[in-house]
């Protein structure tokens, strides 16, 4: 049994071995799973992972295995939205564009908890297709809800992001881990690496200095000890990652600096999130349902000390940030900048850093809101950007 899983395994670069696959089958024949695709996924993860760093590797090799009958988490979707049928949005054909003065004319000053009103309205309303209009949820219109259309201020149903304007978004989505094996690449990461091993062996001044003593007293004619950093990797760093939408062009760039955290810090914790943080993270993209952290629980386990890095794009609606319910996933009871402003009181070090250009960031504003929440420490994912969070984080 699970010969075919053995080499799908193999062939995504998960080391296993004859002794792994015959433990699976024992523990399959044994009946601690029957009939359960997500106990059978975490049972195989047991058994044949031996080290976190496969992790990503072995969710594309299950996904491989399990092509065709991947079960979906629908808990975050509304399920009036997700009954709508597919085919009322497959008409990429008919992409809208309108000019910045069109609109211009079509924003509302109305509230989030307006637009979502006029949803269920629409919901009642409509029975079939609709294409090229300014009301129903169709393609291809002005209308603020359905896909390839064009509104400033819309809720994306079904279809890919394109403009990253969508207030919500009602859809599956699915994110990948950020793969630490990740070779660096290029002379940009290399120094930035370098300047996370400085941070990361910094510490307080407790190593007394003998050849500076000497060198001070011999100076000032008087004793003067010197103190040096212990040469200890004590510095303990949580990171919050932005994955999915708008930060799946930075894969490759994220990945780069994972790859130096992971190997720089002694004490390195991390977590996902979506677009902002709101009441729980995850561990693992793939499982995210299951891997849930509440955020209450993560400041609570994690102590002030920790220095916390949060890398994303901050490009957002506004909504997401200011209003009650502004997830693009689910109506989260709390606005997002509550949830950033916590973080930053509860944390004594916190930075933001942003893969995006630093000289678009003014064009967006829920950065220009983001950068006020977190006290301008913001940087640019650039080698310079690094160095200077490094710094601010260090002292």
């Amino acid at each position: 049994m699970f010969v075919r899983l053995f080499y799908t395994l193999r062939k995504y670069g998960v080391p296993v071995s004859t002794r792994e696959l015959i433990d699976l089958n024992q523990a399959v024949a044994a009946g601690l799973v029957f009939a359960d695709q997500d106990e059978f996924y975490q049972l195989t993860k047991t058994v044949m992972v031996k080290d976190e760093r496969y992790f990503d590797k072995f969710d594309r090799a299950m996904k491989d295995y399990f092509d065709g009958i991947q079960t979906f988490d629908l808990d975050e979707l509304l399920n009036q939205v997700h009954k709508l049928p597919k085919d009322w949005f497959d008409l990429e054909l008919l992409e809208k564009h309108l000019t910045p003065e069109q609109r211009e004319e079509l924003k509302k000053a109305g509230s989030l908890e307006e637009l979502m009103k006029m949803l269920e309205e629409r919901l009642r309303e409509q029975h079939k297709k609709h294409q090229g209009g300014n009301k129903m949820i169709g393609t291809g219109g002005t209308s603020p809800f359905g896909a390839f259309g064009d509104h400033p201020e819309g809720v994306r149903i079904g279809g890919p992001g394109r403009k990253r304007s969508a207030v919500k978004v009602w859809e599956q989505r699915q994110y990948r881990n950020l793969d630490d094996e990740q070779i660096l690449g290029g002379r940009q990461m290399q120094m930035a690496l370098r300047r996370l091993r400085k941070f990361a062996r910094q510490g307080a001044a407790e190593e007394l200095d003998i050849d500076g003593t000497i060198r001070e007293t011999a100076k000032q004619g008087i004793l003067d000890v010197q103190l040096v950093p212990e040469r200890r990797n004590r510095i303990k760093v949580l990171m919050l990652f932005d994955v999915g939408g708008s930060m799946d062009s930075h894969i490759a760039q994220c990945e780069k600096l994972f790859t130096a955290a992971k190997t720089e810090f002694k004490t390195l914790e991390y977590f996902y999130f979506h677009n902002c943080l709101y009441d729980y993270v995850w561990k693992d993209n793939v499982r995210r349902s299951s891997t849930r952290m509440n955020t209450w629980d993560l400041f609570n386990t994690y102590g002030r000390d920790y220095r916390v890095i949060v890398v994303g794009d901050a490009s957002m609606a506004p909504y997401e940030l200011t209003s009650v319910g502004g997830s693009v996933e689910y109506m989260n009871d709390e606005a997002g900048q509550v949830w950033l402003q916590r973080l930053r009181q509860h944390f004594d070090k916190t930075a933001w850093l942003n893969p995006e250009e630093d000289q678009y960031w003014h064009y967006t504003q829920s950065i220009g809101l983001i950068r006020q929440i977190f006290d301008n420490h913001m940087f640019p994912m650039t080698l310079k950007g690094v160095e200077d969070m490094t710094k601010y984080l260090a002292r």
